[in-house]
């Protein structure tokens, strides 16, 4: 298994295949009365967040507690950080305090990859900049084969803004690896022809939802930042959601059984209606759910059998 968990691009089939696998053991703790595993008993996990991702850090400190690691959760605001203190800084006083994983969130693309050459134990980006967003790509690939039995043959169709996305490149990175078939759509100044062959061999581009819906298994629906509709990307909101939102008629032109995501948070009524986020096709919920598994299983295996 690998030592840090930076992009989709370092897992390959089998040690994604592995993480998957894992979590769907450790996810049946949930319906236990005592949801802890003594696993990573004496370890210590540290949450480093430099940005605000509520649901993220919560996700990632319930699947460390459940593994009986002790956490720290680090926020840069009112800390030394916001007093000029450098990533390296933090990193030296993170390795004195003996933390076997840190779990980071930067704005900086590319943050988490200098962060692990300062620190012996293992780092997890939890998303960097417009990078990566490798744990949600894998709680994504989860969710889908929850929901349809498997991964490799299906198509999988990531709609939005493409460029700025760190999910949209985990996702592209790890179910290319994992054999699906991706189409990214959007508007054009969205998704540059070139951001698919950069990413990854044999990644669609589209710029017509409609032409895709009939033979999707999985749509995924990327939030709008409000920035993009401020910097000309589009028209305007209502035409976004005219041309690329998914709402009710959209989702009866998908095939009976495919399903809808989105990473979080929406904005309903832009990019997806209301009736379509709480539609029984939705997995939103269960993504969230989801979430703590597999994060369990990033940790067990990144620390469980380092001495």
């Amino acid at each position: 298994m690998i030592r840090h968990l930076l992009s989709g691009a370092d897992l390959d089939a089998t040690d994604a295949t592995r993480i998957l696998d894992t979590a769907v053991e450790l996810a049946s703790l949930a319906g236990r009365e005592v949801k802890k595993l003594p696993t990573l008993r004496g370890r210590t996990v540290v949450n480093l967040f430099y940005e605000d991702s509520t649901r993220t850090r919560i996700s990632f400190e319930a699947a460390a507690k459940r593994l009986s690691a002790d956490v720290i959760n680090f926020s840069a605001k009112g800390s030394s950080v916001s007093k000029g203190e450098s990533l390296k800084d933090t990193a030296l006083t993170l390795q004195a305090m003996g933390a076997d994983a840190v779990v980071i969130r930067h704005p900086a693309s590319g943050a988490p990859h200098r962060l692990a050459n300062w620190v012996d134990g293992s780092v997890v980006n939890a998303g960097d900049g417009t990078h990566e967003h490798p744990t949600q790509a894998l709680l994504d690939a989860y969710t889908m084969r929850a929901r349809l039995g498997r991964l490799a043959g299906l198509h999988v169709v990531i709609v939005g803004d493409v460029l700025h996305s760190r999910v949209a490149r985990s996702n592209v990175l790890l179910l290319a690896t994992l054999g699906a078939k991706v189409t990214l759509v959007g508007p054009p100044p969205l998704i540059p022809v070139d951001i698919a062959t950069a990413l990854a061999p044999g990644v669609g581009v589209g710029y017509d939802l409609d032409t895709v819906l009939p033979t999707a298994d999985v749509v995924m629906m990327l939030r709008v930042q409000h920035e993009r509709m401020a910097d000309s990307y589009f028209p305007s909101a209502r035409e976004y959601a005219r041309r690329y939102g998914l709402d009710g008629a959209r989702l009866r032109r998908l095939p009976g059984h495919a399903i809808v995501m989105h990473p979080g948070p929406m904005n309903r009524g832009m990019e997806i209606s209301a009736e379509v986020a709480d539609s029984p096709r939705s997995t939103i919920v269960e993504q969230v759910a989801n979430g703590v598994s597999v994060r369990m299983a990033v940790l067990y295996l990144l620390l469980g059998g380092r001495g």
